[in-house]
This record gives structure tokens, sequence and C-alpha cells, in this order.
């Protein structure tokens, strides 16, 4: 694919991806009135998980976009590794913020794998301090990339394993489409983590990622957001 054309691709989707993520955040904190009392508070949890999500990003790729429209990447490496720093932390709390929703939602109590879970997150957060991180590179270094996203994909892929085991049971169609989404999006990112560094048309599996993150933001705008609004109750004279 000449590279004129996956740069333009990857603007239009980034731009598109932002202002789509960003509609439905606002429209969740319009519509916060019309969730059902039983699901106020994982709506909540879904609503700041996904503004964690929309600030790492827009950090990640809108920096991106303004780097391919100002020169290129190569140019603005600082700029783009802060960017790409912001959405590795903002990710890694949205997947914290996911698994406090599934508490809630299925009223389950932290067990040694729950709390396990968290661990990871804390451990990926040191992992990314180290300078051997290096940030600011245009290619991830290797392994490092590799060993500081391992304590993610445990994190997320145990937040799928209980999604899907705990809706299962309660029959809840939504949180088992969430938990299938968000395995798909692990799916795409596993591949882009190990050969994107050498293939770069690997990291075009970014997009299918990024849409499986939408998919879950739609699903759970539909079926927490969408009810009708709550009367307020009449105050007594």
């Amino acid at each position: 694919m000449p590279e004129a054309l996956r740069q333009g691709i990857e603007i239009w989707f980034d731009i598109g991806y932002l202002v789509t993520v960003w509609t439905l955040v606002a429209l969740m904190f319009i519509h916060r009135r019309r969730v059902a009392s039983r699901n106020r508070r994982v709506a909540t949890c879904v609503l700041w998980a996904f503004v964690l999500l929309g600030l790492g990003d827009v950090g990640h790729v809108g920096f991106r976009v303004f780097a391919y429209l100002n020169g290129g990447l190569a140019q603005h490496t600082t700029l783009v590794g802060i960017g790409t720093f912001a959405t590795a932390v903002t990710v890694t709390f949205f997947y914290m913020v996911m698994l406090d929703a599934w508490h809630i939602r299925f009223h389950k109590t932290f067990d040694w794998f729950a709390w396990m879970l968290l661990l990871m997150g804390i451990v990926r957060l040191g992992l990314m301090m180290p300078a051997v991180n290096q940030w600011t590179a245009v290619v991830s270094p290797m392994p490092w990339s590799i060993i500081r996203n391992i304590p993610l994909m445990i994190q997320g892929l145990g937040l799928v394993y209980l999604l899907f085991r705990d809706s299962a049971r309660a029959k809840d169609k939504t949180f088992n489409l969430i938990a299938w989404m968000i395995a798909i999006s692990f799916a795409c990112y596993i591949p882009v983590i190990l050969f994107a560094p050498t293939h770069e048309l690997v990291g075009m599996l970014m997009i299918p990622k990024t849409c499986a993150y939408l998919a879950v933001e739609f699903i759970a705008y539909n079926a927490l957001f969408r009810g009708k609004p709550r009367k307020k109750k009449a105050r007594r004279t």
C-alpha cells in the first residue's frame, strides 16, 4: 500500500474516531438522567471509562494526525511519544474502571482474581516509567514494548473471562456483547504488539481494534442511557 494512501486512511479514520467517541461521551452526559436507577452506578463507571479512553486518544491519535499534517511522525517524535504514553496510561485505568463496572453489574465481591487484575494495572504503570520505554522513538523498542503490554493483556483478557462467565449466568446480553468486543480488540492488538515494529502494515489492525472499542461504547450507550427520562419528584409545600 502506498505510504500516502496509508497515512490518508489513518488521518481520516482517527478524526472520525475522535469525533465519534466524544460525541457518545457527550450524549452519555446529556442523557444520564435517563439511566434506570438500578443501572446508575454501572453507567457512571462506563461513562468515566470512556472519558479516560477519549482523553488518552486525544493525545495519541490526535497528535499523530497533527504530525502527519505537519511534516510526518519523524519530525514530531516527542509530541507523538507524549500521546502514546498518555493513551497507555489511560487505557490501563480504562480496564480498572471497567472491572469496577463488572463488580457492580453482577454484584460480585473482589476475590483474589479480581485483585490480581487490578494489580496488573499497577504493574503496567510501573513498567511504563523507565527510560528504556523510549516513548519518543518512532518504533517501540523490542522486547520492552512486549514486556510492558503483558500486564495489560492479563488485565483485559481477565476482564473478558469475568464478563463472559457472569453474563452467561445472568443471561446479560449487553455485557456479553461487550465481552465479545473487548476480545476482538485484543485479537487485533496482540499481532500489532508482536509484529508491527518489523511489519508496518500489521499496524492497520489498530483500525478494527479501535472499532471494537467504539462498539463497546455504542452497546453501553444504547443499553444504559436511552431509557425514558426520570421524572423529578414534586416538592411538598
